[in-house]
């Protein structure tokens, strides 16, 4: 079986959530199979993904993504792997599995800011309604989602008639370090996209003066201004885009991982605080339910004085200590491994019942 990643999502220089999730996967099918070859629109691509024959084809940004199937047809492959929902399928004569991370921006409707004006459009007309998605999602012979709570929520909208198989996010590896000596960090990873309401962890800190707040992305001066507006007297910590050596750092020590966020299709940082055994309070939302188990206090999302509470509940040591474990616990549970045995059974499947 010839197996064909997509990989024209992987960032270059840095990863969002779709580019370490290919990256991820790719890096473990490529022990699992040997039949595995990479699809890039950019050679640069390369350097985060493994050593792979590869092939080149339009970027799926381009006006030619409707027809790249017939680009593809030339490689030969006997099924194709997308990480994203909307590359193109027209006269396709191979199997494909295509995924759907998240509703998001069906409740939250700004798109993200980096997207070109036109494509920003597009955006908001794609989600007026359920019908496009599920256009997209029955080109599919199957479809990948990355939560239980994604699928159910799917289910729910009738997404799609396809077969829905849930392959997990999980941690990058990591060096097995010891924790640092525990310090009063509260870190945030994440955008400032309205619905990752940054503004209530921001709103706890006047409240807790034997802490700060870490918000490790890259920030622009005018949620900057807005934050520490709204955090008078209290601690905040601009990183503007760690490294990740910086954040795995400040996980090590710090007193929680922390997110207000509304809406989440998993919340990959959960898994990777929890790895280093760092406890975690975050909003009460059903996919922190489901990732964060018994390593979480759940507070809702507005309310200031329920984060504050709860993050004082972590400063008496027994307390912490047991959801220090509770996290490392949870956190065995995520694996690119296991996440690529999921998806290879799915994409062994779909080829079988193609040919």
């Amino acid at each position: 079986m010839r197996i064909l990643l997509d990989c024209r999502y992987v960032r270059i220089g840095h990863h969002d959530g779709i580019s370490r999730y290919t990256v991820g996967l790719a890096a473990e099918l490529a022990t699992l199979h040997p039949g595995v070859e990479l699809l890039v629109s950019d050679e640069r691509q390369l350097a985060a993904l493994p050593d792979l024959p590869w092939h080149r084809v339009s970027a799926p940004t381009s006006i030619r993504e409707p027809l790249v199937a017939r680009q593809v047809r030339r490689i030969g492959a006997d099924v194709v792997f997308s990480p994203m929902q909307t590359m193109g399928s027209w006269g396709r004569d191979y199997a494909l599995v295509l995924t759907l991370h998240d509703l998001i921006y069906y409740r939250n409707r700004t798109p993200p800011p980096e997207f070109a004006l036109p494509i920003r459009l597009l955006w908001r007309l794609y989600h007026l309604a359920w019908w496009p998605q599920r256009v997209l999602l029955n080109r599919a012979d199957a479809v990948v989602t990355v939560s239980e709570t994604t699928a159910a929520l799917m289910a729910r909208h009738r997404l799609t008639r396809r077969p829905v198989t849930v392959v997990q996010n999980a941690p990058d590896p990591a060096p097995d370090l010891p924790r640092l000596p525990r310090t009063g960090a509260l870190v945030y990873m994440g955008s400032f996209m309205p619905y990752k309401n940054v503004g209530t962890l921001a709103g706890a800190m006047p409240a807790l003066p034997d802490h700060e707040l870490h918000l490790m992305s890259r920030i622009g001066p005018d949620e900057r201004a807005r934050l520490t507006a709204l955090a008078p007297g209290g601690k905040v910590v601009f990183h503007d885009g760690a490294t990740d050596a910086t954040y795995r750092d400040a996980l090590r020590g710090a007193t929680a991982l922390v997110s207000a966020s509304r809406d989440e299709g998993f919340g990959i940082p959960l898994v990777e605080a929890m790895a280093m055994g760092t406890p975690l309070v975050v909003s009460d939302i059903p996919v922190f339910r489901e990732v964060g188990g018994d390593a979480a206090a759940y507070v809702d999302p507005d309310d200031v004085h329920g984060f504050v509470r709860a993050v004082q509940e972590l400063d008496d040591p027994q307390v912490w200590q047991r959801r220090s474990a509770a996290a490392r616990a949870q956190a065995a549970r995520y694996s690119w491994g296991s996440s690529a045995r999921v998806l290879l059974a799915v994409l062994e499947r779909v080829a079988s019942s193609r040919s």
